[in-house]
């Protein structure tokens, strides 16, 4: 739980690190909207393309040192070409 805190002439919220990280809201700007039962937080959408680099940079270093044989394998099979018409 939080509490509005006074910031000069308005207000604000703390939010835990936690609930930014899991919202997502890291180090991106916000958009409020005032909504039946309060008001909801969300990142500002922007170009898709924009964070590509550094998701990319992401999954190749979750992923390294894996192979993914199923695919490899896949394309090197070529068994299914033994009975086409050359």
């Amino acid at each position: 739980m939080t509490m509005l805190t006074r910031i000069g002439n308005s207000q604000g919220i703390r939010i835990p690190k936690p609930l930014i990280a899991q919202a997502h809201l890291e180090n991106v700007q916000i958009d409020l909207e005032v909504v039946e039962n309060g008001l909801l937080i969300k990142p500002i959408l922007t170009s898709r393309r924009e964070n590509w680099k550094d998701n990319i940079a992401n999954v190749l270093l979750e992923n390294k040192n894996t192979e993914d044989k199923a695919v490899i394998d896949e394309l090197l099979n070529d068994n299914d070409l033994e009975d086409y018409q050359w």
